[in-house]
């Protein structure tokens, strides 16, 4: 029974978002561009901004920054 209940309200979450997207799609609006639309402008030092804290975040999962403190 418990089961039947969580397909049930699993099923009715994926029919919402499908709704969803097709009144907005039908209406005009973009889905899933609006994130990237900011960084069409940005120029060169955007990029590099956006470049250099995807290396910072690199280096921090590799832990670098604590296997190099002396002890």
């Amino acid at each position: 029974m418990e089961k039947n209940k969580k397909m049930a309200a699993a099923m009715a979450a994926v029919t919402a978002y499908i709704k969803t997207e097709e009144e907005m799609a039908s209406a005009g609006m973009e889905i899933a561009a609006p994130a990237q639309a900011e960084y069409r402008h940005s120029g060169i030092w955007g990029v590099s901004g956006r470049q250099s804290q995807m290396q910072l975040r690199h280096l921090m999962q590799l832990r670098t920054f604590q296997k190099s403190k002396l002890r």
